[in-house]
């Protein structure tokens, strides 16, 4: 994990990163110079000599020349409260780019929802915020769980929904996480 500072790194091929913190698609490209600022959950988050901010998914990782890290603490099985358990682990691997704490322990998640389809499979609704309602980022995380949640066992359909109501606010945040941030 690296916050604040970290290693350069001359990328390996071309990848298409999301500019931080307004979301924009931007082109990087192989042979250019990069600094990882934050690598936390399998994305990174890094700036280019340019000084531009961008964040590198986990499945683009190869680019720095990393290997996406394997998600612990999954249980087998497909039944609700399996999945349940499943998707709070896989949002304990979600991170803002410009916060070195998860979604979930950030308290942006609000609701989990585990409803058993046919097949054996199950519907997953996430209810959730963001820590300011402008967040040029919000649909990449919206992005980013529905496609991690996605990929869990058992999972046939994901519902993803960002809303501002209540606010988030620190208070929200998980002891662990405040304590991380220096706020206790």
């Amino acid at each position: 994990m690296y916050y604040g500072q970290g290693e350069s790194i001359v990328l390996q091929r071309d990848v298409e990163a999301i500019r931080v913190p307004d979301g924009a698609p931007v082109q990087l490209h192989k042979d250019e110079l990069v600094t990882i600022y934050q690598a936390l959950g399998g994305s990174y988050t890094i700036l280019t000599e340019d000084g531009t901010m961008a964040r590198i998914r986990a499945d683009d990782a190869d680019a720095l020349g990393k290997e996406p890290p394997m998600v612990t603490g999954l249980k087998e099985g497909t039944d609700p409260e399996t999945i349940k358990h499943n998707v709070w682990e896989i949002l304990k691997t979600i991170y803002d780019p410009e916060i070195p704490v998860n979604i979930a322990d950030l308290g942006l998640v609000y609701h989990v929802r585990v409803t058993p389809m046919e097949e054996g499979k199950s519907r997953v609704e996430i209810i959730m915020t963001l820590t300011a309602p402008g967040c040029g980022m919000g649909p990449i995380i919206q992005q980013d769980v529905e496609l991690a949640v996605r990929n869990l066992s058992g999972v046939g359909q994901v519902s993803v929904e960002v809303v501002f109501d209540p606010p988030w606010s620190r208070d929200m945040m998980s002891e662990a996480a405040k304590l991380q941030l220096g706020m206790m």
